[in-house]
């Protein structure tokens, strides 16, 4: 069972498979804004959804405080240009 967690001391979302580690979406922060730095899954867990996964989990957990998001890493960026419903997140 995948799960996607939120670990704001780590600045990541984190995927586990049972225990182990899988993934993740880390952020540097800025103020009142997140940077999303980078997104990462194991080779042998890709083509199940979880980069979007994590992505979602830190728009979920910037919601929650009012924070902006910039998109700099690729599949974060890619993520922001699909999702219009991310719009209220995104840092202009």
């Amino acid at each position: 069972m995948i799960e996607i967690v939120y670990e704001s001391q780590r600045k990541r979302a984190a995927a586990y498979d049972d225990d182990k580690f899988i993934g993740e979406s880390t952020y540097s922060e800025a103020g009142n804004l997140w940077i999303i730095d980078h997104t990462f899954v194991e080779s042998n867990y890709g083509g199940q959804g979880i980069a979007t996964k994590l992505v979602a989990k830190l728009v979920d957990e910037a919601r929650k405080s009012n924070i902006k998001i910039f998109p700099l890493c690729p599949f974060a960026k890619r993520e922001f240009t699909l999702k219009k419903e991310y719009s209220d997140t995104l840092s202009k």
